[in-house]
């Protein structure tokens, strides 16, 4: 049995979208999160390529 995806892939998207010239704040205010949260994100998830 696969085990699942801690996030979504809404949330993972999250820092594509500041990279597309969102709001940091406007961002986490949109999605409930924090910007430390986000900044994690960004971190982990930031490079790479969609698809």
């Amino acid at each position: 049995m696969r085990k699942r995806s801690r996030y979504s892939e809404e949330q993972i998207g999250i820092p594509t979208e500041h990279e597309a010239g969102a709001n940091c704040a406007g961002l986490c205010r949109k999605h409930g999160m924090s910007e430390g949260s986000f900044y994690a994100w960004k971190a982990k998830f930031g490079g790479m390529p969609d698809g």
